[in-house]
């Protein structure tokens, strides 16, 4: 069946809602958009689905859901009985529709005699990815699009651990949905299966956030009159970052007109708090106030985004990769201070997240260990490590904002916990007579300047993703010795998990398989190019070491120059 015969199956079949049939028909004779729409099945990859909300197959759709919650109810059940009976939790953030997708999402797990957990309200990611372990359930589900535009809405599928589910579990889950043809012949049922996951899940998570508080004198001492903005970009953040700030006593002023569940986020071009733009309403409040930062989380509350003054008294948005550093730092010498840094202690990043963070976590004796983009990934080595009890795991971080702190909370990235130790980061540096912003410049006195910087380059129509992953292929085959002033070192094909040296020479790399094409050059840049698994963009990394920002600057004009003549 071909997309037109698709449009005009759906179009038909008595099962479609009237929001659906008329939705449909406005675009008749629209080729484009039925192409789009039917001229593939929505996929249900690594990261579970995300899409631009609509009806067709290639759209986030309640029949869409149905169906990839029928793969995944079909899982369960391959598991057994015991795995019925502890459930599958489910949670959903702010954006349009999200409350409906997680309420079909119950209906089908209850119609095939699967417990389900759900949520009555918004809940972040890392408050799911808790329950999971918390109720003991063997999945959850997280309906959210994370940053993306208000047009898109997804789908997160968790295994029993907490973390994004395995690639070897979501493959399993991909054979079940592949095998339903028809999405409209899964059914929903209201039973007592469905139940709410209690008050006391709640209560426990924020138990467990505190026992990570790592400087309860500063806080002590400053909390109540340090000046800090938050913003919850209209997202499921709210009432879990200003809780556990509450907790901890530590001041904190929200930007009212950004609290309400808007779905349509309309104070922000993006729900994105990487971007400054983002941020601009806390900026705002901040310079009226006379804050010090701001810090905002996304629709599900599992980035987080912050802006300081600099010595200028204006305020800088951080990069991902700079609240990183920060944040690593931070959690390594108030560890080290308090005589807790375990001899076995381990960093986990993505192998794109800055190169700055092997100077600190070698000034430290701390061992760092690269993992593939995907928080999963990073769930993976504590898994791991809690299995052989090689190392203790300290701090994960990816450049894209994404950071976790322990193992008692989430086991996904956790914006409430990162938002926690970034107000408590203030009131150290506070008590201790500096801003953040200097300890950042200190930070890069100390171990030289990496400055990293991000391109995605966006692709448009069904084959996004064939295309972008052409141009990762390509290079692969591209002989290169250097890059402007930057000699290739070595050259990582992820795809094949082989390291090709200078020389030749060849070296297996011990790491999951990704479509990435990364360039170690000397004194510890690199470059990458990978892309998104998440939206339709070819990602380019760039990571300059130099003695100061202005030398980096022009260093990765330079690099990037030869680099993208040779892309093209």
């Amino acid at each position: 069946m071909d997309y037109k015969e698709k449009y005009e199956s759906w179009l038909k079949d008595p099962a479609l809602c009237e929001e659906g049939k008329a939705e449909l028909s406005s675009i008749a004779g629209d080729e484009k958009a039925i192409e789009y729409r039917f001229g593939a099945q929505l996929e249900f990859g690594t990261a579970g689905m995300r899409g631009i909300i609509g009806y067709g197959t290639n759209m986030m759709n309640v029949y869409t859901v149905r169906r990839a919650t029928q793969g995944l109810a079909e899982y369960v059940r391959s598991l057994g009985e015991a795995a019925c009976r502890r459930g599958v939790a489910i949670s959903f953030d702010t954006r349009r529709k999200s409350d409906e997708f997680a309420k079909a999402a119950a209906g089908v797990l209850a119609a095939n005699g699967v417990r389900v957990w759900l949520y009555n309200d918004v809940h972040p990611v890392p408050m799911l990815s808790y329950a999971v372990r918390k109720l003991g359930a063997v999945a959850g589900i997280m309906i959210t699009a994370s940053h993306n535009p208000k047009e898109y809405n997804g789908y997160k599928v968790y295994g029993e651990d907490g973390a994004q589910m395995s690639p070897d579990a979501t493959a399993d889950v991909v054979k079940f949905i592949s095998a339903i043809g028809d999405c409209f012949a899964v059914k929903e049922e209201r039973n007592a299966l469905i139940r709410r996951v209690p008050a006391s899940v709640d209560k426990s998570y924020y138990k467990n956030l505190t026992k990570l508080s790592l400087s309860r004198r500063a806080v002590r001492k400053v909390g109540k009159d340090l000046k800090l903005v938050y913003t919850p970009v209209h997202g499921s953040g709210y009432v879990p970052v200003t809780t556990i700030l509450k907790k901890l006593k530590i001041n904190v002023s929200v930007v009212e007109e950004q609290v309400a569940k808007d779905p349509d986020f309309s104070t922000v071009e993006v729900p994105n708090p990487e971007f400054k733009e983002t941020l601009s309403k806390g900026i705002a409040l901040a310079d009226k106030i006379h804050a010090d930062a701001v810090f905002g989380t996304d629709p599900d509350s599992d980035r987080l985004g912050v802006a300081v003054k600099n010595e200028k008294g204006e305020f800088v948005a951080l990069s991902g990769n700079q609240v990183g550093i920060l944040l690593l730092d931070y959690i390594l010498t108030r560890l080290k201070e308090e005589g807790k840094l375990p001899e076995n202690g381990a960093v986990v990043k993505s192998f794109v997240t800055t190169g700055m963070a092997k100077a600190i976590c070698d000034d430290f004796g701390v061992e760092l260990l690269d993992v593939p983009v995907g928080f999963k990934f990073i769930g993976e080595k504590i898994k791991e490590f809690e299995a052989d009890g090689s190392h203790t795991f300290l701090f994960g971080f990816e450049e894209s904002c994404g950071y976790l702190r322990g193992t008692d909370g989430s086991r996904d990235k956790d914006a409430v916990v990162a938002s926690m130790l970034f107000a408590e980061l203030c009131c150290y540096y506070t008590y201790k007579q500096q801003t953040v912003y200097q300890h950042l410049m200190d930070i890069y006195a100390k171990y030289q300047y990496v400055l990293d910087r991000n391109v995605s380059i966006k692709f448009d129509g069904l084959n996004a993703m064939k295309e972008m992953n052409a141009v990762v292929d390509s290079l692969k085959s591209k002989s290169v010795e250097k890059f402007d002033i930057y000699n290739v070192v070595a050259v990582r094909d992820y795809s094949s998990a082989v390291r090709r040296l200078a020389d030749g020479t060849e070296e297996k790399m011990d790491i999951p398989t990704s479509n990435a094409v990364y360039y170690e050059l000397e004194n510890g840049s690199f470059i990458c190019v990978r892309p998104s698994g998440t939206e339709p963009k070819l990602k380019i990394y760039y990571s300059v070491k130099a003695k100061d920002e202005e030398s980096a600057e022009k260093a990765l004009e330079r690099m990037r120059g030869a680099f993208e003549k040779m892309l093209k």
